[in-house]
């Protein structure tokens, strides 16, 4: 059983970062990230389709009948499915999406597994999903602090040549359009990786049996950091905001995820504190 737990660490892994790619292709348009995110799922669905043999041809059993076995079938079926969009179709939203929810209904099967089979292991895989679900948090966090960072650069930037000053600064500041770039790209990246942290810590704590609140500060202020800086996101791209008006606002959220991460967590029942 040791070495499945690697090979479903390993399935979580690549779907992660597929899922990342595919949100960066959702927002950009970017082709390189959709052909990456598409061999990456591919990936998963061969593993996830060499275990549904193994069921079928070895066990002799359709994997529909229990509760956990139709999980596992549910995530494979949207994998494919997914596959099969993007590769004939070109609904790229929606295979993001398909894929988002797979990735949740594919975690919660392992988190299962590894709760009634594995034993030992499977205690350790479920400490494993919290210490990823930790680590994407605070990764997440460290692009949205280097994205408020180059905002205030920005803002420093902006304020300089209004006044016309500093000028010997700028070349180390860099251009406007270079800093308001960079700080869309660290919340771009940080986003997903929140969005999947907050996935993996709903399913850790429901595995795990914890003492899970919905209304604790800390889970509601993680859901509101990731709301906000989507937000950002549908002002920059539908709205069109750009420049001084959204590096205000970033430095605004910046605020909000300080407050999470310092205040709620000290008021959390269940979340670290200091």
């Amino acid at each position: 059983m040791f070495e499945l737990k690697w090979v479903y660490e390993f399935i979580l892994i690549i779907y992660g970062l597929s899922l990342v790619s595919y949100f960066l292709d959702f927002i950009q348009d970017n082709r390189r990230a959709n052909r990456i995110a598409f061999w990456l799922l591919s990936m998963v669905w061969v593993i996830q389709t060499l275990f549904l043999l193994l069921e079928v041809v070895i066990e002799r059993n359709f994997p529909v009948i229990t509760l956990n076995d139709g999980l596992f079938f549910y995530a494979w079926v949207l994998v494919t499915i997914s596959l099969i969009i993007n590769k004939l179709f070109t609904i790229h939203f929606i295979a993001f999406f398909t894929n988002l929810f797979g990735f949740f209904i594919l975690l919660f099967h392992i988190s299962t597994v590894a709760q009634n089979d594995m034993k030992a292991n499977g205690v350790q895989l479920v400490h494993e999903i919290l210490v990823s679900h930790i680590t994407l948090a605070i990764v997440s966090y460290g692009f949205f602090t280097v994205s408020f960072l180059i905002s205030v650069m920005y803002l420093v930037q902006y304020k300089l040549l209004k006044k016309k000053k500093g000028f010997k600064w700028m070349w180390r500041f860099g251009d406007l359009n270079r800093l308001d770039t960079f700080s869309f790209w660290a919340i771009t990246i940080g986003v997903p990786l929140l969005l999947i942290g907050i996935i993996l810590g709903v399913v850790w704590a429901y595995s795990s049996r914890a003492e899970f609140y919905w209304f604790d500060l800390k889970t509601i202020g993680s859901i509101l950091v990731l709301a906000v800086y989507i937000l950002y996101l549908i002002l920059r791209l539908v709205g069109g905001y750009k420049g001084k008006t959204i590096a205000i606002y970033n430095t605004a959220a910046f605020l909000v995820l300080l407050i999470n991460f310092f205040l709620f967590s000290l008021l959390s029942n269940f979340h670290f504190s200091f």
